[in-house]
C-alpha cells in the first residue's frame, strides 16, 4: 500500500515536468513512458473510486506539500488528458515527441472509451487537431462575429472545462486571474458567445438565463464587470461587431460598454485647424480615435433594434447635456448623431 501511495505522490511532479523545459530532452520512448504513467493513474481511479477509505488516502497523499493548485482523487481519472494538454502547450517538446503525442491523442489505444461531448478527452483531441491545422490567413476574418475561428472555440472549450472543475477549490476568479492577456479577452468573448448559444437552445431556460447567461458565463461576466480596468481592456481590444453581438446576449455588458464609449468620446477635442475631432497627441490605451468611436457606434446601428434604440437614446441624451447644438464642431455627440443618422436620411429620400 505504501508503494502505491508513493507512486500517486509522483503525479504532481510529473505534471510539473510536463509543463517545464525539461521535456526538451524527451524522445518518443520517454513520452510513451509518461503517457503510460498517465493511463496507470487513470486505472487506479477506476479501481478505487468505489472505496471511500482508499479514495481519501490517495487524495490526501496527492495534496501533500505540493506547489501550485492542489490535486484531488478525481484528477487521477483525467490524468492522460491533463498530461496531454500540458504537453501540447509546452513549446519545448521536441518535434518527434510532439508527433507521437498528437498521434496518441488523435488515435487512442483500442478499447478506450469514446470521450463525451464535454470531456477533457475530447478537448485534448480537438487541441491536438488544432495543432495540425495551419493558421488562418489574416484576411480570413469571420463574416459574422458569431463565426469564431476554430482555435478560439477550442481554447474557449478548454477554459470552460477548467472553470467547471470543482475539486481544486480555487473558484472561477482564481482561474481567471491566472490567464495571460491580451488574447485571453478574445477567448472569454468566445466562451460567452458559446454559452449564450447553449442557453438559448436549452429547453425550459428562463428569460434571465437567456439574457445574462448561467454558470461559467455568469462567473466570467462577474469577473469582467467587477474591475473597470479589466472591462476597459476587454472593450478596447475586441472589435465593435463582436461587442455588439455580446451586448445583444448580455444587456449588463452592453450598458457598461456604452458607458465606456461615452467616457472615451468625452476625451476627444475639436481641432479647428484640421476641422475634425482628435484625441491627445499620443493616443493612450484609454483613448479611441474619432474614426474608431464612430465605427463602434455604427456597429450598434447595424445591430438588433433594442441596441440601436439604446445607442441612439444615449447619444441624444449626451447631445442635450452638451447644449443640444445643431452645428458641427461644438459637441462630439452632435457630430456623431449627424454622421450616424445621415445614411438613414438618405434612404428615406430615395424611398429605400
Amino acid at each position: 500500500m505504501e508503494t502505491l501511495l508513493w507512486q500517486v505522490e509522483q503525479l504532481p511532479g510529473l505534471l510539473a515536468v510536463s509543463r517545464s523545459g525539461q521535456v526538451r530532452d524527451w524522445d518518443p520512448p520517454t513520452l510513451d513512458r509518461a503517457l503510460q504513467w498517465g493511463r496507470y493513474f487513470q486505472h487506479l481511479h477506476g479501481r478505487f473510486r468505489a472505496q471511500p477509505r482508499l479514495r481519501a488516502a490517495l487524495g490526501q497523499r496527492l495534496r501533500r506539500g505540493q506547489p501550485g493548485p492542489p490535486l484531488g482523487f478525481g484528477h487521477l481519472g483525467r490524468c492522460p488528458e491533463l498530461l496531454g494538454l500540458a504537453l501540447l502547450g509546452n513549446r519545448a517538446l521536441p518535434p518527434a515527441a510532439c508527433h507521437r503525442l498528437l498521434r496518441s491523442l488523435l488515435l487512442p489505444p483500442s478499447g478506450q472509451a469514446t470521450p463525451g461531448p464535454c470531456s477533457l478527452g475530447l478537448l485534448a483531441r480537438r487541441r491536438a487537431a488544432v495543432q495540425l491545422l495551419p493558421p488562418p490567413p489574416p484576411s480570413s476574418a469571420p463574416a459574422r462575429p458569431e463565426e469564431l475561428e476554430p482555435p478560439l472555440r477550442t481554447e474557449a472549450q478548454l477554459l470552460l472545462s477548467r472553470l467547471q472543475e470543482d475539486e481544486e477549490g480555487q473558484g472561477a476568479e482564481g482561474v481567471l486571474e491566472k490567464l495571460p492577456g491580451p488574447r485571453v479577452y478574445r477567448v472569454l468573448a468566445a466562451l460567452l458567445l458559446e454559452q449564450a448559444g447553449d442557453n438559448a437552445g436549452r429547453e425550459g431556460a428562463s428569460w434571465a438565463e437567456h439574457r445574462e447567461g448561467a454558470g461559467p458565463a455568469a462567473a466570467v461576466l462577474s469577473w469582467l464587470l467587477g474591475d473597470p480596468g479589466r472591462l476597459s481592456t476587454f472593450c478596447r481590444l475586441l472589435p465593435g461587431s463582436l461587442l455588439v453581438a455580446l451586448s445583444a446576449r448580455y444587456p449588463q455588458l452592453g450598458t457598461s460598454y456604452l458607458r465606456f464609449l461615452t467616457s472615451w468620446g468625452n476625451r476627444l477635442h475639436f481641432d479647428p485647424l484640421r476641422g475634425q475631432w482628435a484625441s491627445s497627441r499620443c493616443l493612450s490605451e484609454d483613448e479611441l480615435s474619432w474614426e474608431e468611436l464612430r465605427e463602434r457606434f455604427s456597429c450598434f446601428m447595424r445591430g438588433p433594434a433594442q441596441l440601436r434604440e439604446a445607442a441612439l437614446a444615449s447619444l441624444k441624451n449626451l447631445k442635450t447635456q452638451d447644449g443640444d447644438f445643431e452645428v458641427c464642431g461644438l459637441s462630439v455627440w452632435t457630430d456623431l448623431l449627424l454622421e450616424i443618422e445621415a445614411p438613414d436620411l438618405s434612404k428615406e429620400k430615395t424611398g429605400l
